[in-house]
């Protein structure tokens, strides 16, 4: 099995190029035809010289479209080249660059590279067959050549005829397989630029994915925590504002308080998302040292919490003290939430010579079926 790789596009630039490649070739090949006429290449005995006129179309026009038909053009070009050779038209060196370039391009254009190679390898060895021939015959009717001295003249003459076709034809082949492998890896390394820009393009659309995530569930934290506090003491304050307007005021000046703090963690978690990571004060002041604060500020609001504290505390990274203390602020949360009247909450860390654990309890009654609500799924993520 032969593997085709994808046809490259002939832009119109290299249309261009070839248009003018071959109306250059065109005016040498009617000035060689002319020139060589005149100067008797063959001798006396040639065509007319309309005919060179005609030789140098042929050879030279296709060129035009050597990259949109290749082995096409090669045939015709290497056709028109024999008939030309064979009628003695007087004209040598065009024609020789016109094959050259018509192999190159079979080399370096054609896709299927077994019909790229069987085209080429037919072309040289049509000529050298039809140079062989004439050898021969050259040889048979024993003109111009000697035959006397240790090495025959006919020899030295056949053998350098034979090494500069092979080297003429050799070199158009290996070019146009360089030029192919060259255009191959240029298509391979523009692939890879262009994947490397959508998977460039892919990690910063997941970057945002998960900014936006993370923003997310630092809001659904602060907010939730604060806004649940405030709404059991609202509630507390309706409750006793008839009976108990100082208990009524008390749980005002919690929910006051509760506002407050809220703001003061919103606007520190904004001037944090908006403050490049180089730039960063300190880092945050969310600590499991603050885990006591937590606890009161539970039982404040309405959720009697107790903190356990196992084994000696360690230093733990930033990343870690901040999620564990996020977890447990949602967990407390959940537990005034859902708990209902009369809910209690244990708070316990324990640390560990490679691990800390976190574990929040709570008593009341049990959780509403339902949709599992984001506190959950932050938790999770955490």
């Amino acid at each position: 099995m032969t593997a085709l790789l994808p046809r490259r596009a002939v832009t119109s630039g290299q249309m261009r190029n070839d248009l003018w490649l071959a109306a250059g070739m065109l005016v040498a090949g009617i000035l060689s035809s002319a020139l060589g006429s005149v100067s008797g290449v063959y001798g006396a005995e040639h065509p007319p010289l309309w005919w060179g006129f005609v030789y140098a179309v042929l050879l030279t026009l296709p060129l035009a479209l050597r990259r949109r038909f290749p082995c096409t053009v090669l045939f015709v070009v290497s056709a028109t080249y024999f008939v030309g050779i064979s009628l003695q038209i007087p004209e040598v060196y065009v024609g020789n660059v016109a094959i050259f370039i018509a192999m190159y391009t079979v080399g370096a254009w054609v896709a299927d590279r077994r019909r790229a190679a069987i085209v080429r390898v037919l072309v040289i060895v049509a000529m050298l067959v039809w140079l062989l021939v004439g050898i021969f015959q050259s040889a048979a009717s024993g003109d111009d050549l000697p035959t006397d001295g240790p090495f025959s003249p006919f020899a030295a003459f056949a053998m350098l005829q034979f090494l500069v076709n092979i080297a003429f034809f050799g070199g158009a082949y290996l070019f146009g397989e360089r030029a192919h492998a060259s255009a191959v890896e240029h298509a391979a390394l523009e692939e890879r630029t262009a994947e490397l820009e959508r998977e460039r393009e892919l990690t910063a659309a997941q970057a945002v994915a998960l900014d936006r995530v993370r923003i997310a569930r630092e809001l659904h934290d602060v907010v939730a925590h604060h806004v649940s506090a405030m709404g059991v003491q609202a509630g507390a304050a309706r409750t006793v504002l008839d009976r108990d307007p100082d208990a009524a005021r008390t749980a005002l000046a919690g929910v006051e308080s509760s506002a407050r703090s809220a703001l003061t963690d919103l606007r520190q978690l904004l001037e944090t998302l908006r403050t490049p990571d180089s730039d960063a004060p300190g880092g945050s002041t969310l600590r499991l040292a603050a885990l006591s604060d937590l606890a009161a500020h539970a039982t404040a609001n309405g959720l009697p919490t107790t903190l356990s504290v196992v084994g000696e505390p360690v230093e733990a990274p930033e990343l870690v003290q901040v999620n564990l203390y996020r977890i447990a602020q949602e967990a407390l949360t959940n537990a005034r939430r859902h708990g209902g009247p009369g809910a209690t909450a244990d708070v316990r860390i324990r640390y560990e010579d490679d691990a800390i654990e976190l574990e929040v309890v709570n008593t009341g009654r049990s959780p509403i079926s339902g949709r599992e609500g984001l506190g959950l799924v932050g938790m999770r993520e955490r």
